[in-house]
């Protein structure tokens, strides 16, 4: 007859193996099971030490089993973003469309949530021209290796500086000297597995989804201020599909979301097209004065 403590585990296995999940902690429940009995043979006629000897194997297999599988999850994902980096990377030419959203969480606590559509064109090491049209605002972004310059279209206004060197060195020169964070820029430098694994404390390969009709690995991964989750094409072209940032520093958890909804590789781009050639009536700024060129109108956070 089964003592109650045996009871338990087993009724707990069978109402746990439902789904994916349960049927991986029913295995570990089998496991506790299975040495919960070996413990009851040593009862009384073994030796105390032989009891504690159990009961020391029974704590080391039920967190071992549970650490073995997040160790396989934080692998095959890993894996499946270096695969993602490596084929980015080796891409010369790539043009893309893409939609964003960008969350913002108010002084009471409401979540609005803003959406922009654009496009962009890329020559490693050292050509951009990208776009983005909102409902506030309609920029573009051109840098030729030499120089980079932001053009509001809504202001027929730009701003312009000398900033010779690559696309990476352009990237981490917005965001320390500029603020510019551009978060979908990770997924395009040439060293992505390097800029997003950095920090990471968890990474899960979740699964398939489905992405416009692609199907997709789908991984999620942690650090301590945000969790991300990028969707992969799956097969022999694994590029980046969605990618969702969420903010855990801030109360509501609002995100940034971009969906790639197209993308070509060796795209050939014309001569000129990284090159800004102001419009009729354009005025030069500093990049101080260039008002309203966000997703997110003023005076919607305080």
């Amino acid at each position: 007859m089964l003592d109650p403590d045996r009871r338990r585990l087993r009724a707990l296995r069978t109402s746990k193996q439902t789904n994916h999940a349960g049927r991986q902690f029913a295995s570990t429940l089998h496991v506790m099971e299975d040495a919960m009995t070996l413990f009851a043979s040593l009862r009384p006629s073994k030796p105390a030490i032989g009891r504690w000897m159990v009961v020391l194997t029974l704590l080391f297999v039920t967190t071992l089993v549970p650490v073995a599988r997040a160790q396989s999850q934080d692998d095959g994902a890993k894996k499946l973003l270096k695969a993602m980096s490596d084929y980015v990377a080796s891409q010369k030419n790539i043009s893309i469309a893409y939609d964003s959203d960008i969350e913002v969480i108010t002084a009471d606590l409401q979540k609005i949530q803003f959406t922009s559509t654009g496009q962009l064109q890329l020559t490693r090491p050292d050509k951009v021209h990208a776009s983005r049209t909102g409902g506030y605002a309609d920029v573009e972004f051109f840098f030729d290796g030499k120089a980079f310059t932001f053009y509001a279209k809504h202001l027929n206004s730009f701003a312009q500086s000398q900033s010779p060197g690559s696309i990476d060195q352009l990237v981490d020169r917005l965001r320390g000297e500029y603020f510019v964070e551009a978060p979908g820029a990770d997924l395009l430098v040439s060293n992505v597995y390097d800029r997003l694994i950095e920090d990471v404390i968890d990474a899960r390969h979740i699964g398939l989804g489905v992405i416009d009709g692609v199907e997709c690995e789908h991984l999620a991964f942690r650090n301590l201020d945000v969790d991300w989750q990028v969707w992969v094409e799956a097969g022999a072209r694994p590029i980046p599909r969605k990618y969702v940032i969420t903010s855990k520093a801030v109360t509501g958890g609002p995100q940034y979301t971009l969906r790639i909804k197209d993308w070509k590789t060796d795209a050939a781009s014309a001569a000129d097209a990284f090159v800004f050639k102001p419009p009729a009536g354009a005025k030069k700024v500093e990049f101080k004065e260039l008002a309203n060129v966000d997703e997110v109108p003023a005076g919607v956070v305080r």
